[in-house]
């Protein structure tokens, strides 16, 4: 049984891996077409075989360590990111009984939290500047939408009542939670940009002051690894976004059209806007974000007692 779910999961893995490489061509396709030009179309036909080169070149490129970095921290902070990305996945509400998580919500929020401090290593450890201040930005923008995040994951946990993501697909087999609580989506949605570090918040990486945030010391294999688990991440919190907003289980072909859906406006969003402004960026997630996911909180919590007693 144990071998059984070790196989599961590795092959679970690397259909992640794949579903990566071919984000990244669907991104740089569709951002090609939305500045008028071609995206990658050299290599394979229409491009397909581009993420394989590119991952070919990042990998057998040189992998340069800075002389004054520490080591250890430096080394291991992309190798415990993308691990973080790809152990997140467990926490689907496969139909196989692949694993049975009854508390997956909470299982998530660990990861997401955990994976802080990869960016914080990989900042500090860089002993360079430029990093620190990449690191410092994305640890802080990280902590506050957490929060934002965690408050409309407690006002939908409140509808369904329980911490599994399985009950989600029950409760919205007549009607999406995004019909009843839009804003929530909204917002839920905006938090995932923040949290992945994504345009039109991705000041970790502005380019103008930052270089390349918190990864500007790396190169080769190292860069690639964090690559991979910020597309991991997104891949991720759009099949969740799916799960929590729009319903439908994982057997369905329909569920991963909504998967792709959502993964398609992360780049609509990148092609579409400019860059925030770091201090707008904190007051929308505290004075605006915060207080109306918990008033959502309240309604929902309030009306969640308000069926029990009725029920009893």
């Amino acid at each position: 049984m144990v071998l059984v779910k070790f196989i599961s999961y590795l092959i679970l893995l690397i259909m992640v891996l794949v579903a990566v490489a071919f984000f990244t061509l669907l991104e740089r396709k569709i951002l090609g077409y939305i500045q008028v030009r071609k995206g990658p179309n050299k290599v394979g036909y229409m491009g397909l075989l581009q993420p394989f080169a590119d991952a070919v070149k990042l990998f057998t490129k040189e992998q340069t360590f800075p002389t004054l970095s520490n080591f250890v921290p430096y080394y291991l902070s992309p190798i415990f990111s993308l691990f973080i990305s790809l152990a997140i996945w467990v926490v689907m509400p496969y139909e196989t009984g692949f694993f049975s998580f009854e508390f997956g919500v909470l299982f998530f929020l660990c990861c997401m939290s955990a994976g802080v401090y990869s960016a914080m290593g990989a900042g500090w450890a860089s002993n360079s500047k430029y990093s620190l201040l990449g690191c410092l930005r994305a640890v802080a923008q990280t902590i506050s939408y957490e929060v934002s995040l965690a408050l409309i994951l407690l006002s939908l946990l409140f509808l369904v009542g329980g911490l599994d993501l399985n009950m989600f697909e029950s409760y919205q087999r007549y009607s999406w939670f995004m019909l009843v609580a839009g804003p929530l989506g909204f917002l839920w949605f905006v938090s995932c940009l923040a949290e992945s570090n994504r345009t039109p918040f991705d000041f970790a990486e502005g380019e103008s002051e930052l270089v390349s945030g918190f990864n500007t010391e790396y190169s080769g294999g190292g860069f690639a690894l964090i690559f991979m688990a910020e597309y991991a991440s997104i891949l991720f919190l759009s099949t969740l976004f799916s799960i929590l907003f729009l319903g439908g289980n994982l057997v369905s072909i329909g569920f991963y059209l909504k998967v792709v859906s959502i993964g398609f406006l992360f780049v609509w969003v990148r092609g579409s806007l400019p860059r925030y402004r770091y201090d707008k960026l904190m007051y929308l997630t505290w004075k605006t974000f915060l207080p109306i996911s918990l008033n959502y909180c309240l309604f929902f919590s309030g009306a969640s007692i308000l069926c029990y007693v009725i029920l009893m």
